[in-house]
């Protein structure tokens, strides 16, 4: 018989039930029907001596149809049925296992009686991070193989395991070279011969008395210590009910938590993001067959913080890299970070001494540019200057090869008036990376309006291929992250001029979820670089012809008091511990009666939270609107893998859409009506209020 997308074959006196659902084999509930009426077929023929469980393609199942989730009728009970009828089958059930068994896709594979994985294999549960706990019996299968221990740092962690680890657990039986069905057909009969009862993971004993005193105890309180995150509760509750109680009971109350955690709005935000980020991958209009150019070598220029990071980024990911700077201080300042940052990982016990070893083998130092000649990409990350980035982008276009891709590593400047200063404007576009580049996820690519196609979509894989979760940007002043930063500080700086302290303001906005603070956030980057950020942006004209704009960091950098780096911004610092500081009342008093401002003590974090979200989200809008981004969710995507911004609140625009765009719009013009609006800073964009007034999503939204 037949079914798409499983088919079911005899092999000999094995049946093989086959999915082929690419690209990653989901299980779709097309699979799931397709497996319950492999299996019957399976049980039709009695004469079979064992069935086999593969999946042509590159992997595994991969994981369930996240998709699927969203339809209110969802539920994983046929699915569930249909693996307690695989594991309940008479006859040995193997899993081939190749490149990934993840979710849905590893519970699959736990009903099984035996699994065997090619080298390589990687398996997991990873539901943790879609706010969800495994909803196919994996809690309760998983720590009957691997002991309750280790199935709560997989599922807490949300982790893959390779095959030498998952052998050494229990997860897999096997690791064989031979392509997976045919190894998989060889354990088949292996079993078959041997006779007995098949091996039931369902049957297993948790090993309860190797547990330390209290181990429980201390998950469940370190969980209930994230109510943002309920997954982590029910992951421990239900490690706990296959502790003490029956395969089936535990079986129920797994069923209960992940209908509670699907309806949930953490999950729903989360499962959000997931899809945001793939989507965010995706270029629209490219040509379907854009061909992308070859990167086998890269360039840095500049060794400085970010140059130091982008070169580890490309080294970690295996490509040969030039790192040049100008004077020889300054390159073996920054080689002697870059080896300082290996040794620290390395002291960690997070990689070897060996594998650091071959990492710095790759990169290349030198003091001559003429070393670019043969590198694919060549990434400019000098600091902040038109004029030097003009300089050297004109240094590159000559230096390079033709068909070289030139990058400003830039998170303000125009990067159209970059390329200007070249005679190869289509191979150049801007690659804003985050600080320290080797460990901040987020990168934003910055398209000019010269950029080939074919360079865009080379830049997002490559950007893939280092670990980075990319996004693109039109060019505009600070793109989409620090644009909208950009009226979040504005509307912070207001309100301490109206008298909200630094405190107040960030332990408002800190309620949402972000780890810092607007105040607390700039003390750390610095308030000097804040200033001058704001300076250069009123040399460029760029500025509001407000007097009364940012001048407060304004002040706060005349005054020397650069935050953390000298003890004194927005608060003082006794170390890194921010304590009230009175000379910032001061500042912000004496400049409010300069300005004409109000002081007040009526104001409310509900104010503080709707004047920097809601303007920031406003502003997200504006820039859907210039076709600066392609969707909201891209922005969404920006603020939750750079700027900190909780994934269990979706991002920016996800929360908007959540609290209701009448809402944000009504708040909006509230704020216009009551401080006033000669600037425009409360205008609503007509995007947004377009789709409040159409009952649209702003997170949804695709230009």
């Amino acid at each position: 018989m037949s079914t798409h997308p499983v088919t079911f074959q005899t092999v000999g006196a094995i049946g093989v039930l086959t999915i082929h659902n690419p690209p990653v084999n989901a299980l779709s509930s097309e699979t799931v029907q397709g497996l319950i009426k492999g299996l019957v077929a399976f049980e039709e023929k009695p004469d079979l001596q064992a069935l086999v469980v593969h999946c042509e393609g590159r992997t595994f199942v991969a994981g369930g149809d996240i998709a699927a989730f969203e339809d209110p009728a969802f539920s994983a009970a046929p699915y569930n049925r249909f693996l307690a009828a695989l594991e309940a089958s008479s006859r040995p059930v193997v899993a081939a296992l190749h490149g990934t068994a993840l979710g849905g896709g590893l519970e699959l594979a736990m009903a099984c009686h035996w699994r065997v994985a090619a080298p390589g294999t990687r398996v997991g549960l990873p539901e943790v991070k879609l706010g969800l706990i495994p909803g196919s019996l994996g809690t309760q299968r998983l720590p009957r193989l691997v002991g309750a221990q280790r199935a709560l740092d997989l599922m807490l962690s949300g982790r893959m395991v390779d095959t030498g680890e998952a052998l050494a657990m229990g997860i897999i039986d096997e690791v064989n070279a031979q392509p997976p069905l045919e190894a998989a057909l060889a354990a088949a009969k292996a079993l078959a011969q041997q006779g007995g009862v098949p091996r039931r993971s369902s049957a297993l004993a948790v090993d309860a008395a190797s547990l330390p005193a209290g181990f429980i105890d201390k998950a469940m309180a370190s969980a209930k210590s994230k109510p943002q995150y309920p997954a982590q509760e029910a992951i421990v509750a239900c490690v706990q009910a296959a502790i003490t109680q029956t395969f089936d009971q535990g079986a129920q109350i797994e069923a209960q938590w992940f209908s509670r955690l699907l309806r949930s709005s953490t999950s729903k935000a989360m499962r959000h993001l997931f899809f945001a980020e793939r989507l965010a991958e995706k270029i629209p209009g490219l040509p379907k067959d854009l061909v992308l150019r070859p990167i086998s070598k890269i360039g840095v220029l500049g060794a400085g913080t970010m140059g130091g990071g982008i070169a580890m980024c490309c080294i970690n990911a295996g490509y040969d890299t030039v790192l040049v700077e100008a004077s020889a201080e300054a390159l073996e300042r920054g080689m002697a970070t870059i080896r300082k940052n290996y040794d620290a990982t390395v002291s960690k016990g997070k990689l070897s001494a060996e594998e650091r070893d071959r990492r710095l083998a790759r990169l290349t130092p030198s003091l001559k540019d003429t070393d670019f000649g043969d590198c694919d990409i060549v990434i400019e990350a000098v600091f902040e200057n038109m004029a030097l980035k003009q300089d050297i982008a004109a240094r590159l276009s000559q230096v390079c090869k033709p068909g070289a891709i030139i990058a400003t590593n830039t998170s303000t400047l125009d990067v159209d008036l970059i390329a200007s200063a070249t005679d190869r404007r289509a191979d150049v576009l801007g690659t804003h990376f985050f600080s320290p580049a080797h460990v901040m996820r987020l990168l934003e690519v910055v398209r000019g309006a010269h950029t080939a196609p074919d360079v865009l979509a080379t830049v997002m894989h490559l950007a893939k291929r280092i670990g980075k979760v990319a996004a693109v940007s039109g060019v505009c002043y600070g793109f989409i992250g620090n644009r909208m930063a950009e009226v979040y500080m504005r509307e912070a700086e207001f309100l301490l001029l109206e008298g909200a302290t630094p405190a107040q303001i960030d332990q408002a906005i800190e309620s949402l979820g972000l780890a810092m603070g607007p105040c607390r956030m700039l003390d750390m980057a610095g308030i000097d670089v804040g200033a001058k950020t704001v300076i250069e942006y009123e040399k460029a004209g760029g500025l509001p012809p407000d007097p009364s704009y940012r001048v407060v960091v304004r002040k706060l950098f005349e005054l020397g008091q650069f935050g953390q780096k000298t003890g004194a911004g927005y608060y003082r610092y006794e170390g890194r511990t921010p304590m009230a500081n009175p000379d910032t009342q001061l500042v912000c008093t004496a400049l409010a009666a300069q300005h004409g401002v109000h002081r007040r003590s009526n104001i409310s974090d509900t104010e503080i939270i709707e004047r920097l979200i809601y303007s920031m989200v406003n502003e997200g809008a504006r820039i859907l609107e210039e076709g600066i981004a392609y969707r909201g969710s891209d922005i969404d995507v920006v603020w939750t893998s750079g700027y900190g911004f909780p994934d269990y609140q979706g991002g920016p625009m996800f929360l908007a859409d959540e609290r209701g765009l009448s809402h944000v719009v009504q708040r909006l013009d509230h704020y216009a009506s009551t401080r006033s609006n000669p600037f425009g800073y409360w205008t609503v964009s007509p995007l947004l209020r377009r789709l409040a007034s159409e009952g649209r999503r702003l997170s949804q939204y695709a230009n």
